[in-house]
């Protein structure tokens, strides 16, 4: 067991997480739409966590990227189950940071969420957006990983800005379940930002074994 490699992705996602978040406070502070600062938000807050400890870890800080890199055998089970531990704790760890400069009120307003009555249409958004997020992240790490560091987070950002008025555009479990469970929003909705995002990278994963050597239909 290598403790650094879950440390890595503790920070990486507390990185991740913060500064997203963080960012959705401040435009709802400066009264600026949130779609046009939060994908800056996420997509600069991963940038910065893949700079600063992805050399250690492999820079997933996503249980479902953590999935997608099981199922294509790059990790094994110790240190899949290891990573998601650790995205989750430094994820609740960036909601609470974001309790302790605000209030409960702002971290619930970084929750993601749906209009009423369209949570089929978020989960389906969910599982889209997850499925080209992986499906990106799988073949860049593979294919040029000398991109990856740009070119996962500029697709976080693309996706937030498509996403964001259907499902939040989480695609990343963790990362709705903290300020869920700090901001006291934890409900039944959650499973759409849980299932939705596994079940994306599982797509994903599924549809670059095809592209990359057709394992799957030979």
């Amino acid at each position: 067991m290598d403790a650094r490699k879950y440390l890595a992705e503790l920070i990486g996602t507390f990185i991740l997480v913060v500064v997203g978040s963080m960012s959705i406070v401040a435009a709802n502070t400066m009264q600026a739409p949130v779609l046009l600062v939060a994908p800056f938000g996420f997509g600069l807050a991963l940038l910065a966590a893949i700079q600063a400890t992805g050399h250690v870890s492999g820079g997933h800080y996503n249980p479902a990227v953590t999935l997608a890199a099981f199922l294509d055998r790059r990790i094994d089970p110790m240190t899949a189950i290891g990573y998601v531990v650790a995205q989750i704790v430094g994820a609740i760890a960036a909601s609470g940071v974001v309790l302790l400069f605000a209030n409960q009120d702002a971290v619930r307003a970084t929750a993601s969420g749906f209009a009423e009555g369209k949570a089929g249409v978020a989960l389906a958004t969910e599982i889209l957006l997850t499925a080209i997020f992986l499906l990106v992240i799988l073949t860049v790490t593979k294919r040029a990983p000398g991109q990856a560091a740009y070119a996962i987070p500029l697709t976080l950002m693309v996706i937030h800005f498509a996403g964001i008025p259907f499902s939040g555009a989480s695609v990343n479990p963790a990362r709705s379940l903290a300020p869920a469970v700090i901001g006291g929003a934890l409900d039944p909705n959650i499973l759409v930002w849980i299932v939705g995002p596994l079940i994306g990278a599982a797509i994903g994963w599924a549809i670059y074994r095809i592209l990359d050597d057709g394992v799957l239909i030979d």
